[in-house]
């Protein structure tokens, strides 16, 4: 299945994607978040579509948001590519990197990425995520994949002075506002044959910059779960960004970061694409 939440922001209705066409299931009654995945909601889902045959379509020009409602927390994974460790001159680690990002800056997938106030080194980051379908805590290595509810498109947004420049840990940099656009769906498990095989990439303003496949991984997806795990429960819905390939901003010579105005547009290979715009802080 390919689940998607759809609406104005903050009011999202849950849907899924079949034969490429989008359908309302919020007669189901629940939405896509801890208490859903927990309950076997994959399952009960599923049997619902089964059984109501007219759900109602959705218009192509809905708007999308992200397809988990606010899981509790979103985790990421740094420096998991070689070519990207050696492109920002660091040394690939010999374990994962953890850092947390702030469940508020998830938006949808099309949404509007707004640089923070006094940034000048926004930058992006295409990342294969991992949503986590029941709770995990010392997890085996070899029962990890058993976890997986679902895979998402991920773009973990990066205020690299923040994160480099201001002292402390990296989630300075990492939590801002619309930093952690996802989506457009999350597509279960049967969907995704070997997601260690996947190609992921990222243009900006129509030039590609990122062109990489999760084969380059350092470290897999059991061995992030089950590390993971180790230093904190996993819940049902939770989020682990992968990392991401060479060809961020922090990389270039000279350095190049997002400005007003920029597109940026990024896809993974069966898991849709996205596109957002980047637009100036704006105090409301």
């Amino acid at each position: 299945m390919k689940l998607i939440r759809f609406g104005e922001a903050g009011k999202e209705k849950t849907g899924v994607i079949i034969d490429n066409k989008r359908y309302d299931t919020s007669a189901f009654g629940e939405d896509y978040n801890e208490h859903f995945f927990e309950t076997d909601g994959l399952n009960r889902l599923s049997d619902f579509i089964q059984t109501n045959n007219n759900l109602p379509e959705i218009g192509d020009n809905t708007r999308l948001g992200c397809p988990i409602a606010r899981p509790s927390k979103i985790v990421c994974i740094g420096l998991n590519y070689v070519d990207h460790a050696r492109e920002t001159n660091a040394t690939p680690p010999p374990e994962p990197v953890i850092f947390l990002k702030s469940t508020t800056a998830i938006v949808g997938p099309n949404d509007d990425i707004i640089i923070p106030q006094n940034s000048v080194k926004t930058d992006w980051e295409v990342e294969l995520a991992v949503v986590i379908g029941k709770r995990a805590s010392y997890v085996d290595e070899a029962d990890a994949m058993d976890y997986v509810a679902g895979y998402v498109l991920h773009n973990d947004v990066s205020e690299r002075e923040f994160q480099l420049e201001r002292s402390g840990t990296w989630d300075k940099g990492k939590g801002c506002d619309t930093f952690a656009p996802i989506g457009p769906f999350m597509a279960t498990t049967d969907e995704i044959s070997d997601p260690h095989n996947l190609r992921l990439w990222l243009k900006l303003n129509g030039k590609t910059m990122q062109d990489g496949t999760t084969a380059n991984f350092i470290f897999n997806i059991p061995h992030l779960i089950s590390y993971t795990s180790r230093f904190m429960t996993l819940l049902p819905g939770d989020i682990i960004s992968t990392g991401t390939p060479a060809g961020v901003g922090l990389g270039m010579k000279p350095n190049l970061y997002l400005k007003p105005g920029d597109v940026i547009e990024l896809g993974i290979d069966g898991l849709g694409s996205a596109k957002q715009n980047l637009v100036p802080y704006a105090k409301n």
